[in-house]
């Protein structure tokens, strides 16, 4: 029987997973929960980018669609830029006896020693009054960062260090509140935006330096970070809005996760607007953008994830692939203990084979 599942927000990943909800037999879809004005009253065909009309129509009512008793939300709301709402969101579902699999709040990907207990605390009780359980995942912070990495650590003697890379071109990404106001793009040098602000980088990917040291059996003991900017050598535009001459055109920040004064894990951004801007700065494996681990220790890794699309580029490439992992991660998320879960909790999930 199919798992009856209900669907909040459609952005970026919100739409691309409600579109793999619609095309995926282990699925009943029963219900749509959206934020915009002009998406209320739509249908989920429609909204997933679909040539197909399901009868069921977008509602901007949380309360409404858990009363359809779905055994599952799928949860991609801005988590962002609206983090204590998201989290109240996501305690009211799991209270309801709704499990949730989505893409925010990133900080519930692993919340221990990232965020203080008085955040994920009333979200661990109500998973474990509602029997339900939480699994939040994407590409990076997601399975480029815990799932490749720990798959290639298991065949190591020892280790050394873990670094992750995301090395990308975003001119062509429309998420106009994560490029302007989250990460800064198209702003003056003398502006330090949401992501760059103290604390802010540690802790967001700090669930992925957590997660991996637990993965690897270690104790990090401080999580630092540092950034650069570049600006742009003349006004351009992008998919997301337009960059003025001297504003910010490329970022590269590192967050490292110390054991002992010696960074063991790493993650890493280096992102540009544009191709030709610092040259000096990591490159892709292919045009546009790609991910990298890189092991240090016996045998030694260098992986590039190279994601590409039939429907877009690069960019659509990674936030398919954010989309795909929550969706195929349903049927084990509802069959989990209930609590916070993480990849560390559940097994290997694959996709599904399409018969030609």
């Amino acid at each position: 029987m199919p798992i009856r599942v209900v669907h909040i927000g459609t952005g970026n990943v919100g739409r691309l997973a409600l579109a793999g909800l619609l095309t995926n037999p282990q699925f009943e879809l029963v219900g749509v929960c959206v934020s915009a004005k002009e998406k209320i009253g739509k249908d989920a065909g429609e909204l997933a980018g679909l040539n197909i009309t399901t009868g069921i129509e977008a509602t901007d009512s949380l309360e409404t669609v858990l009363a359809l008793q779905p055994e599952c939300a799928v949860y991609c709301a801005m988590g962002d830029t609206r983090l204590v709402e998201a989290l109240e969101d996501c305690r009211s579902i799991l209270a309801a006896g709704v499990n949730i699999v989505g893409s925010a709040p990133g900080l519930l990907q692993y919340p221990w020693q990232v965020l203080p207990d008085k955040y994920f605390a009333p979200i661990e009780e109500a998973a474990l009054a509602g029997k339900t359980s939480v699994f939040i995942t994407g590409i990076d912070p997601g399975f480029a960062n815990d799932l490749i990495p720990l798959a290639f650590a298991g065949t190591c003697q020892h280790i050394e260090q873990v670094r992750c890379s995301e090395i990308a071109d975003y001119a062509t990404y429309d998420g106009a509140t994560v490029m302007f106001d989250v990460m800064g793009f198209g702003k003056p040098l003398d502006e330090v935006p949401m992501l760059l602000q103290p604390g802010v980088l540690g802790m967001a990917w700090g669930t992925t330096i957590r997660q991996l040291a637990a993965g690897l059996g270690i104790t990090v003991d401080e999580i630092t970070d540092s950034y650069e900017r570049e600006p742009a050598p003349k006004s351009f535009d992008i998919a997301a809005g337009h960059i003025p001459e001297g504003s910010v055109a490329a970022i590269r920040f590192e967050i490292r996760g110390l054991v002992k004064g010696r960074p063991v894990i790493v993650v890493e951004h280096t992102t540009r607007l544009r191709g030709d801007l610092r040259p000096d700065w990591p490159q892709p494996a292919q045009p546009g953008g790609s991910y990298r681990v890189e092991i240090v220790g016996e045998p030694s890794y260098t992986v590039d994830i190279c994601p590409t699309s039939r429907h877009g580029d690069h960019n659509h490439a990674a936030i398919v692939a954010a989309a795909g992992r929550i969706v195929n991660a349903i049927p084990a998320v509802v069959a989990a203990p209930a609590g916070i879960r993480t990849a560390l909790d559940l097994p290997l999930i694959t996709g599904s084979v399409v018969s030609q």
